[in-house]
C-alpha cells in the first residue's frame, strides 16, 4: 500500500474543474420536474464549520445518487446574507456590512467548491442584494393587499445589546436570553409591523398530519407551538372591576373553582399595583413565570362564580400568562396540578368535583370522590359535588354548562401569535411603507421597488432613523411630503421563500416563474437543523400557503421530505469557538482530502444522529480510500487479468467467483435502498465491505476477470455519491467513458431478503465452526464438513411459519412425506411448536447448499482446512439429524 496515499489535492482539483467545465450540475430551465434536493442555506459567517459540511454532504450525496438513478436534479446554493452579526462585524472592523458579507461569501463559496459539492452555481441567490430583497418587498405588498399585514402598538421582546426586537422564537430558555448574544431580553411597547400568521393557524395545524416525510419530533413541535385548544370563555364578576373574561378547557370543573387568578400584566393587576404596595412589589420584584413554583399575591378582591354564585378570592399569579387564553383564569386545585400547588401554598380550599369513571359504571350512580389532598385528579371522569350536573360525564357536562351559563361561549384559543417582522437594524430589507400625515401608512408601489438601503450608518439604536435624506420621500397616494418606514424586516422573511427563487433566479418581473414553480416544487428532500422547527420551517409553510391562495401556487407545502441532521461533536460536546473545540474543515481537506472528510462523516452515524468527530476515524477512512485506489490501480496495471482476456466465460467460474459475484449483487441491492432512505452509513458499509471482499479475493484466489472487474466497477459507483473525486479518478482508471457522476447506478437481480438470509446463514455457520473448534479444543482440523438439512425440514418450517393452527404437530403429520420421518419429524415439530414466535424464513435447501459452497473458502481461509459442503442425501445420518434450515450441521474431522 502507498505510504502517503494518493495525491488527493491534485485529484480533487482536477475533477472539480472538469465538472465545472462540463456543467455537470447545471439544470436547464426546460428540465421537466427535476428532483429538488436542498440544504438550508447558510449565513455567511466567514468559514464553513463542521455542521455545514455535514448538512451539505448529505444533500450532495443524495443529489449525486438521484442523478445516477437517471433523475434531473436541482441542487442549488445561496446565502442568508442579511442579519445583525454582519452589522456588528462591520462596526467592529470599521467597514460596512455589504463588503464584510461578500468577503465571507467568497471564502465560503470557495470552501464549498473545495469540498466537491455539486451545486448549480448559475442559480445562486444572495438575499442582501436589491435583486433579491426587492421581492421581499413585493411579497410584503401582496400580504398587505390580502389583509395579512397589520401595524400596531405591541409589547415586544427587546434585546438591549443588539438593540432590536426579537420574535418569541428568538428568545431562548428559561432565562429568556437573546438567541444571538445571550443577553437577558426585556419587554417594550413599540409600533410594529406584523404578518398575520394566526389567520392560517388552523391550516398550518391540520396539514401537519399530511407531512409524512417529516420527523415526528418536528411535527409535534409545530403542533405545540401553534397550541390550539378548544374550550369555553365565560365571565367572572370581580368586585369593583365588572365582568372579567376567562378561558378554560375544563368548564366541567367549574363547581370546584376555589379562586380566580389574573396575570401580573393584566389591567386589573396594573391598576391594583398603583394603590397596593404588596401587589406592586410582587409584580416588579417577585413574579417569575418561568420559576419552578407558582407564586402570587392576594388582592383582597372577590370574583363571583357564574355557575354557582359563590364568591372566591382573587390573586395576581405569575403562572397566568397574558398571551395565553385571556390572561385570567378560574383555578380548580382539585383538578389542575399547577392550581393545586398554588392552593397548597396559599391555603386555599381544594375541592374534588370530578371522579374517575368506575369499571362497569351504570351511567346513573354518582361515584365516590377521589382523594385530591396530595395531588390533583386531572383526567375526564364523572361529575360529583356539582349540583344538578353531578352524575354527568365530563364531555356532556361541558356542553350543558356552556349552554346554561349566560356569558359562556365555545372558544378556540391558540398559543401562536402574529409574526412581528419589524427590526430596528440597518442590515435587512427595508419595509416598503411610507408615513404620510394625511394618508397614514401607505405601501410603496411595485414600480418604485426596490426601496434600497442607503449607505451604512454606524450608530446605535435604529440606524435608518439617522438616514435623514433617505427618509424624505413623497406619498404615493396624495403626492405630499412623507417619510419612509425605518424598520427593516426580520431575516426569516428572506428564508421563507428562497427555495422558490432558485427556480428562476434571474427573473426580473416576478419573484419566481409560476409555471416552473408549479412543475418543480415542492422541494423533494430538505435537510437542516432541528433548531429551525418552529421558526424557519413554520414561516416557510405560512408563506407557501399564502402564495397558493394569492398567487396561484399549486402546492400548499414547501418541503415533501425533511431530514433534521444531528450535530458533529467533539468528545461528546457540540463544537463551538467559545469552547475551543472546533475542528477546521479546511485543515481536514488540506491534510486528508475532501473525500476523506465526506466519507468519514457519512459513515460515522445515521444523518439524524449526533456523532463524535474522531481524528483516528478520519485516518482510518483515509487508509480505506488509499487501499481502494491501490486495488483499482493494480487491477488496471494487470495485477489481475482483465475482462476479455483469453476465453474466460461464466462457465469457468468456481464457487469463490460465485461468492464474490453474489456479494457484489448483494451490495447493490442493499446500498441502493439505503441511499433512497438517506441511511448513508449502511450503504457505505456495503461498499466498504465489498472492497474488503475484493481484496481478500485477490489474495486468496485467481480472480475471474469478469467477476473482479464488475466488483471494482460497482464499488466505485457505490462510493461515487460520497467520495466523488476519487471515484471519478478510478472510473477513468477503469477505462470508462464519461463521468461517474453521470454514470448509471448499478443494478442487481437479487432481492434484499434473499441477501440477508444468505448472509445470516454464512455468518451463523462460521460462528458455529468457531464454537466447535473452541469448545472441543481442536488445534488443527483435518477437514470441516458442512451438511445441509433434508428437504422435509424446509417444508415443515414453511408450514409452521404460515400456520395459525393450535396443534402444529398434527398439521405437520398431515403431510405424508413429513409423517414418514417418524420420531425425527415429531421431535422437530415439537421444536417448531416451542419456538413459533421466533421462527423466520430461510433460503430453500438448494439455495443454502449453493450459498455454503460459495462461502466455503472463507471458512477454509480462517481455519486452514478443506471444507466439504454436502446435501443431506450424501451425508451420514448421525450428522444429518443435527441439521436444520438456516443452521447446517458441522462435523469436524481431526
Amino acid at each position: 500500500m502507498s505510504q502517503e496515499g494518493y495525491d488527493h489535492a491534485t485529484v480533487e482539483e482536477r475533477w472539480q474543474e472538469a465538472w465545472d467545465d462540463a456543467a455537470v450540475y447545471h439544470v436547464p430551465d426546460e428540465a421537466s420536474d427535476p428532483t429538488y434536493v436542498l440544504g438550508m442555506y447558510p449565513y455567511p459567517s466567514g468559514k464553513l464549520h463542521m455542521g455545514h459540511v455535514r448538512n451539505y454532504t448529505i444533500t450532495d450525496a443524495y443529489a449525486r445518487y438521484r442523478r445516477m438513478r437517471g433523475d434531473d436534479v436541482l441542487h442549488p446554493m445561496g446565502w442568508d446574507a442579511f442579519g445583525l452579526p454582519a452589522e456588528n462585524a462591520a462596526k467592529e472592523r470599521d467597514t460596512n456590512p455589504r463588503d464584510w458579507t461578500f468577503d465571507c461569501i467568497d471564502t465560503m463559496r470557495g470552501q464549498m467548491k473545495s469540498m466537491g459539492f455539486g451545486y448549480d452555481w448559475d442559480r445562486e441567490v444572495t438575499t442582501c442584494t436589491p435583486e433579491y430583497y426587492r421581492w421581499n418587498q413585493w411579497l410584503f405588498r401582496r400580504f398587505h393587499e390580502a389583509g395579512l399585514v397589520e401595524r400596531r402598538d405591541a409589547e415586544v421582546n427587546w434585546c438591549p445589546s443588539c438593540e432590536t426586537v426579537l420574535a418569541d422564537e428568538q428568545v431562548e430558555g428559561d432565562a429568556e436570553l437573546c438567541w444571538r448574544c445571550d443577553t437577558p431580553v426585556e419587554t417594550r411597547e413599540l409600533d410594529q409591523w406584523f404578518l398575520k400568521i394566526t389567520e392560517y393557524a388552523d391550516d398550518l395545524l391540520e396539514a401537519i398530519d399530511e407531512l409524512e416525510g417529516w420527523p415526528n419530533s418536528v411535527r409535534q413541535m409545530q403542533r405545540n407551538w401553534i397550541g390550539r385548544q378548544y374550550g369555553t370563555t365565560l365571565d367572572f364578576h370581580v368586585d369593583g372591576h365588572g365582568p372579567v373574561e376567562a378561558f378554560t378547557t375544563r368548564v366541567d370543573t367549574i363547581h370546584g373553582a376555589t379562586f380566580f387568578a389574573v396575570a401580573p400584566d393584566h389591567p386589573i393587576s396594573e391598576e391594583l399595583a398603583e394603590e397596593d404596595d404588596d401587589v406592586r412589589r410582587f409584580i416588579e420584584e417577585e413574579a417569575d413565570p418561568d420559576g419552578d413554583e407558582p407564586n402570587g399575591v392576594a388582592t383582597g378582591l372577590s370574583a363571583t362564580n357564574p355557575a354557582t354564585g359563590e364568591k372566591i378570592p382573587v390573586f395576581v399569579a405569575d403562572f397566568v400568562l397574558s398571551d395565553v387564553g385571556t390572561g385570567a383564569l378560574m383555578a380548580v386545585p382539585g383538578h389542575d396540578e399547577r392550581d393545586h400547588a398554588f392552593a397548597e401554598k396559599m391555603g386555599v380550599e381544594i375541592r374534588p368535583v370530578v371522579a374517575p369513571e368506575p369499571d362497569g359504571w351504570d351511567g346513573e350512580t354518582v361515584p365516590e370522590a377521589p382523594d385530591v389532598s396530595e395531588a390533583a385528579f386531572t383526567d375526564d371522569g364523572v361529575l360529583i359535588n356539582s349540583g344538578e350536573y353531578s352524575g354527568l360525564d365530563s364531555e356532556t357536562a361541558r356542553e350543558r354548562l356552556t349552554e346554561a351559563i349566560d356569558s359562556a361561549a365555545e372558544s378556540t384559543q391558540y398559543q401562536l401569535r402574529d409574526w412581528g417582522i419589524s427590526r430596528q437594524r440597518y442590515w435587512g430589507t427595508p419595509i416598503p411603507m411610507v408615513h404620510c400625515d394625511d394618508c397614514g401608512a401607505v405601501p410603496v408601489p411595485d414600480e418604485d421597488l426596490p426601496v434600497e438601503l442607503p449607505e451604512f450608518i454606524n450608530t446605535t439604536g435604529n440606524p435608518l432613523d439617522a438616514a435623514d435624506e433617505w427618509q424624505e420621500t413623497t406619498c404615493p397616494e396624495c403626492g405630499g411630503a412623507a417619510t419612509r418606514e425605518t424598520d427593516t424586516m426580520d431575516t426569516f422573511v428572506d428564508s421563507s421563500w428562497y427555495f422558490l427563487r432558485y427556480v428562476s433566479p434571474d427573473l426580473e418581473d416576478a419573484p419566481f416563474d409560476l409555471d416552473r414553480a408549479n412543475d418543480w416544487m415542492p422541494v423533494d428532500q430538505y435537510v437542516g437543523g432541528i433548531e429551525h422547527a418552529v421558526m424557519h420551517l413554520l414561516y416557510s409553510r405560512f408563506f407557501t400557503k399564502v402564495l397558493a391562495d394569492e398567487e396561484g401556487l399549486e402546492h400548499r407545502e414547501p418541503f415533501t421530505n425533511l431530514l433534521a441532521q444531528g450535530m458533529v461533536q467533539l468528545e461528546g460536546e457540540k463544537m463551538s469557538k467559545s469552547k475551543g473545540n472546533v475542528v477546521s474543515p479546511q485543515r481536514i481537506v488540506d491534510e486528508y482530502g475532501a473525500d476523506t472528510a465526506r466519507l468519514f462523516m457519512m459513515q460515522a452515524a445515521q444523518p439524524e444522529r449526533d456523532f463524535d468527530w474522531s481524528e483516528e476515524g478520519v485516518k482510518s477512512t483515509h487508509r480505506f480510500l488509499t487501499r481502494l485506489n491501490d486495488l483499482v490501480e493494480a487491477y488496471a496495471a494487470g495485477d489481475v487479468a482483465t475482462a476479455g482476456d483469453g476465453d474466460a466465460e461464466a462457465a469457468d467460474r468456481d464457487e469463490i467467483d460465485d461468492y464474490v459475484a453474489d456479494e457484489t449483487d448483494a451490495a447493490v441491492a442493499i446500498a441502493g435502498a439505503e441511499y433512497d432512505d438517506l441511511t448513508f452509513n449502511v450503504a457505505l458499509r456495503e461498499a466498504q465491505d465489498l472492497v474488503g471482499t475484493l481484496r481478500s479475493y485477490r489474495e486468496h484466489a485467481d480472480p475471474h476477470p469478469d467477476v473482479f472487474e464488475r466488483g471494482v466497477d460497482v464499488a466505485v459507483r457505490l462510493l461515487a455519491p460520497v467520495a466523488p473525486h476519487l471515484a471519478e479518478e478510478l472510473w477513468e482508471t477503469l477505462g470508462r467513458d464519461g463521468f461517474v457522476a453521470e454514470a448509471e447506478w448499478p443494478t442487481a437481480s437479487v432481492d434484499r431478503d434473499t441477501v440477508e438470509r444468505r448472509r445470516r446463514l454464512v455468518a451463523n455457520t462460521r460462528e458455529d465452526v468457531r464454537d466447535i473448534v473452541e469448545v472441543a479444543g481442536i488445534d488443527d482440523p483435518e477437514r470441516i464438513d458442512v451438511v445441509v438439512a433434508p428437504d422435509w425440514k424446509y417444508d415443515a418450517l414453511e408450514i409452521a411459519i404460515d400456520s395459525d393452527a393450535d396443534n402444529l404437530i398434527s398439521e405437520l403429520m398431515g403431510e405424508s412425506h413429513i409423517r414418514e420421518q417418524g420420531d425425527a419429524a415429531a421431535s422437530y415439530g415439537q421444536d417448531l411448536q416451542a419456538n413459533r414466535e421466533a421462527l423466520r424464513e430461510t433460503l430453500d435447501g438448494d439455495a443454502e447448499y449453493d450459498a455454503l459452497r460459495a462461502a466455503a473458502w472463507l471458512i477454509e481461509r480462517e481455519f486452514d482446512a478443506p471444507v466439504r459442503v454436502e446435501r443431506a442425501a450424501d451425508a451420514d445420518e448421525s450428522v444429518v439429524s443435527k441439521a436444520e434450515p438456516g443452521r447446517p450441521a458441522i462435523d469436524i474431522v481431526e
